[in-house]
C-alpha cells in the first residue's frame, strides 16, 4: 500500500478553528483544543438562537400592541379577533411598529377593530 502523506491538512484544520475563535477570551481563542469546544458550542448556539430570536421579536410586537391596545379599552386578544373580523391584513410587525411610531395612525386601526366587533 502507498504511503499516504497528509501534508498541511491537519494545520490548516486548526487554524480554521482558530480564526472561527478569533476574539474569545483567554485560552479559548489561543489553544486548539479549549479553542474547538468554544466554536463547537458558538456555532451551536447561534443555530437555535436564529429560530429563537423570531420567537422573542413576535413576542415584543405582542406586547407592544397589547399595551397600546389596552389604552383605547381593549384586550390584545379581542384587537386580533375584530381585525379578522374586519379583514384588516395588518401583521405583528407593522401593528408594532405603528403603535410606536405612529399613534394617531394606530389608534385608527384601534377604532375600526372596536367598530367591527358588534
Amino acid at each position: 500500500m502507498t504511503r499516504v502523506k497528509r501534508g498541511n491538512v491537519a494545520r490548516k484544520r486548526r487554524k480554521k478553528i482558530l480564526k472561527l475563535a478569533k476574539g474569545f477570551r483567554g485560552s479559548h481563542s489561543s489553544l486548539f483544543r479549549t479553542a474547538n469546544q468554544q466554536v463547537m458550542k458558538a456555532l451551536r448556539n447561534a443555530y437555535r438562537d436564529r429560530k429563537k430570536r423570531k420567537r422573542d421579536f413576535r413576542r415584543l410586537w405582542i406586547t407592544r400592541i397589547n399595551a397600546a391596545v389596552r389604552q383605547h379599552g381593549m384586550s390584545y386578544s379581542q384587537f386580533i379577533g375584530n381585525l379578522k373580523k374586519a379583514n384588516v391584513q395588518l401583521n405583528r410587525k407593522m401593528l408594532a411598529q405603528m403603535a410606536v411610531l405612529d399613534p394617531g395612525g394606530f389608534s385608527k386601526v384601534a377604532e375600526l377593530a372596536s367598530q367591527a366587533k358588534s
